[in-house]
């Protein structure tokens, strides 16, 4: 296990590596969410976004998941996320309907697919801009890239990145970008395989959380390498769906913190009430740039629990692969 010191050495290293500007870096003004820049696009995204999946979840009403998304925009949300086969679809159609009465104007929109092959992605790119009913999303993203071969199979010939480069420049996808949670390794054959192409993403998603850092890590191996490129960082389960509070090591706010203060553009969390709304207003209001013995302390509670990665099962189990149990989505 290590020490605090050690906690405390990388602490201070990774302060440094992120270069952060103390005012840019999400100062509180009090009444609105602090803005990021996404890498190399120049685009201003909110330091929150909102988690497309929980808008669907079972009990959650139609009614509930519109409020969430117009409350969230109303207060300083502009980065929506959303997949193509979340809940059947449901989550993109209730997001659509959400973004009428001038809201979609509001948001930097981004979606997910699955296809692998360049008609299935076609046919999912077309689904998702009927379902919600725009004419282009802001960030499209190779969904679940969390297979050894998920990168060979996008960049081959008749491979997806053919019709999301077709998308691109029939004005239906403006950035592109991926998504994974299960290994370092992955991340970083896709963005290698993508450099062997001359192709720079635009957007890499991927958890960056409390537990990440001790196993496995995200963190220490795939971020240095983004912000090398310098393309955007969004991270994604903050809290580990719930699983990571379930250690009872951290509260919510101390995980959506840590994550904030990665050099992340965004930390998308999922919001499935109006009180898990605020709650990560609330986070993204309060964040200051935490000091070193700060961050070693929140790390110094998570480091136990972290070891086996049983907080963290989209890394160690198929629990969240929705496409191991769906393969077919992949074409």
């Amino acid at each position: 296990m290590s020490t605090r010191r050690g906690f405390l050495g990388f602490a201070a290293a990774t302060m440094i590596s992120a270069r952060i500007d103390k005012q840019a870096w999400g100062a509180d003004t009090k009444s609105s969410v602090p803005m990021r820049t996404l890498g190399h696009t120049g685009e201003k995204v909110s330091i929150i976004g909102i988690g497309g999946y929980h808008l669907a979840w079972p009990g959650v009403s139609e009614e509930e998941s519109t409020r969430i998304v117009r409350t969230g925009l109303d207060q300083g949300i502009n980065f929506l996320d959303n997949c193509w086969d979340y809940n059947g679809g449901e989550s993109e159609l209730r997001m659509g309907k959400a973004l009428r009465d001038g809201y979609r104007q509001k948001a930097f929109l981004m979606t997910k697919i699955d296809g692998r092959n360049k008609a299935t992605a076609v046919s999912q790119i077309n689904d998702s801009l009927q379902r919600l009913q725009t004419d282009h999303v802001d960030l499209l993203q190779f969904h679940e890239v969390i297979r050894d071969t998920d990168p060979d199979r996008i960049f081959a010939a008749g491979g997806a990145l053919e019709a999301v480069l077709d998308a691109k420049r029939a004005g239906k996808v403006r950035y592109i970008g991926f998504t994974g949670h299960k290994s370092p390794d992955i991340h970083l054959k896709m963005l290698a395989t993508a450099s062997s192409h001359q192709f720079t993403f635009d957007a890499v998603q991927m958890p960056l959380n409390v537990m990440d850092h001790h196993f496995n890590s995200f963190e220490a191996r795939v971020l240095p390498v983004l912000q090398k490129q310098n393309i955007g960082v969004l991270g994604m389960k903050p809290m580990g769906d719930h699983f990571i509070l379930q250690s009872k090591t951290v509260t919510a706010i101390e995980c959506l913190h840590y994550a904030m203060n990665l050099p992340t553009s965004v930390v998308i969390t999922g919001c499935d009430s109006l009180d898990i709304l605020q709650q990560a207003l609330n986070a993204a209001r309060s964040f200051h740039p935490m000091g070193n013995e700060e961050v070693a302390a929140v790390l110094a509670k998570t480091a136990k629990a972290a070891r086996s990665g049983e907080f963290e099962l989209y890394k160690t189990s198929h629990h969240f692969d929705g496409t191991y149990q769906n393969p077919q989505w992949l074409g």
